[in-house]
């Protein structure tokens, strides 16, 4: 049996990064992915007209510059996400049209939530990236969830809906199952709640023509033959100084290991000897993000004649926040919308077809009666794909940062670990996988 000096497991952005990385070391790897495809929670679908929604994640913004270089490495452009005309707000059963970032709400409900952002803004400036548990007062933030400092923030109903409808499209989770201290870290990582929310000069600004799995697929192509698709691994086990990955039909030797993968899925390998107790206890606790992305693919942008945008949000039904995911050149109408969080569990409850009468439902309250009739309409779940189990990314709930948080990025013997969740700058991001895959590759050389 041939010995690798690297096996890498998972080939979302994070494991082919460090793939390329590797062989330009000169080091002799394989790439292996449970999947038939590449990409991981990226995933494009295409469709026989040669239109294409993004299942995944879809968006590229300022500071991303490996993805951007990435893109531009493989000939892939990039555009902006549609954004000129009015937004959408309905909320109490008033649907009002506003223009600029600033939604239609009363004065001191407004001026509470300018407040809360700008104060979470100045906290997370304190995060210390690289070890979040060294965070000034960071006990004291990971004993809390966002959602109870949010009600100590603000005393207007309308701005603490405000605010949670922002949270639940920034984490995929409701407010109450994140650690004060991850929302902290995550804000800081990604800049600041401003980049998070926006679309100009924000983390939605552009869109990758021919979707955001082009550059990964593209990048995959120069190095094939490292790469076995439908390679499901069941075990890795360590003795001396090689590792032994197992898999159903193979069995691999190698130096190193780096498994790229969500916490989640990490934890349901099997490992000999197991795992140190406070890596087992981080991949217990460290569940993912839940979200539905629903589409509804028109002939036409319609609501573009109406000067609208298609950036909408509602408090009310499952979808509660949409964009215009048009293509380009805007020759088909797709609206996106978002079911997160709480939302998207029950959404899951539902038959097919109810929930896409809940979905269009929604999309004609913003948009008129045109929108109940798509030319096509489709939802999909990441919570229910085996090899994601959740998306957008793994989440720290309160306590697990400053009691297990080490964990999360440290070597287990000739064991290595990947994916955007380890990522200090833009986590959760595509971003944040590639740049987890140039460090886990220098960790693995240096080593």
């Amino acid at each position: 049996m041939q010995t690798y000096d690297t096996i890498i497991v998972g080939a979302g952005y994070a494991g082919l990064t460090a793939t390329r990385e590797l062989i330009k070391a000169g080091k002799k790897v394989i790439l292996l992915e449970a999947r038939d495809r590449v990409g991981g929670r990226v995933h494009t679908q295409y469709f026989e007209d040669g239109s294409y929604v993004d299942l995944g994640a879809a968006w590229v913004g300022p500071t991303q510059d490996r993805m951007y270089a990435l893109a531009k490495e493989f000939g892939v452009q990039t555009f902006p996400t549609y954004d000129e005309g009015k937004s959408s707000l309905l909320y109490n059963n008033k649907l009002k049209h506003y223009k600029g970032i600033i939604p239609p709400l009363p004065i001191p409900s407004l001026l509470s939530l300018d407040m809360a952002i700008k104060r979470m803004n100045k906290l997370s400036k304190t995060v210390d990236l690289q070890n979040p548990w060294n965070t000034p007062d960071a006990e004291y933030y990971d004993s809390m969830t966002l959602a109870s400092w949010m009600d100590k923030q603000m005393s207007f109903k309308t701005a603490k809906v405000m605010f949670k409808l922002a949270a639940e499209a920034i984490w995929a989770a409701d407010p109450n199952e994140i650690s004060m201290l991850h929302a902290l870290f995550y804000t800081k990582s990604c800049i600041d709640l401003d980049m998070l929310m926006n679309v100009k000069n924000g983390a939605q600004e552009e869109r990758l023509v021919g979707g955001a799995s082009q550059p990964a697929i593209r990048l995959a192509e120069t190095f094939k033959e490292h790469i076995r698709l439908n390679s499901v691994v069941r075990s890795i086990s360590q003795q001396n100084s090689l590792v032994t990955v197992k898999g159903d039909g193979f069995e691999l030797k190698a130096k190193k290991v780096i498994v790229a993968l969500p916490p989640t899925l990490a934890g349901r390998i099997h490992y000999s000897p197991c795992m140190p107790a406070n890596r087992e206890q981080l991949t217990q606790r460290m569940p993912m993000g839940t979200v539905w992305k629903t589409y509804a693919i028109y002939d036409k942008p319609f609501w573009r004649e109406a000067g609208l945008n298609g950036l909408s949000a509602t408090n009310d039904g499952h979808v509660t926040v949409t964009f215009d995911n048009s293509p380009k050149d805007g020759s088909k109408g797709i609206m996106m919308g978002f079911v997160l969080g709480n939302q998207a569990k029950a959404f899951a409850q539902l038959l097919p077809e109810a929930r896409k009468a809940s979905a269009l439902d929604t999309l004609s309250r913003f948009y008129g009666e045109k929108a109940r009739n798509p030319v096509h309409y489709l939802d999909h779940s990441w919570a229910e794909e085996e090899f994601t189990r959740g998306c957008y990314a793994g989440l720290m709930p309160p306590g697990v940062w400053t009691s297990v948080g080490k964990a999360l990025r440290e070597p287990v013997g000739n064991i290595h670990w990947a994916g955007t969740e380890t990522a200090d700058i833009w986590n959760g991001y595509m971003e944040g996988a590639v740049l987890s895959g140039e460090r886990v590759a220098k960790e693995v050389i240096n080593s």
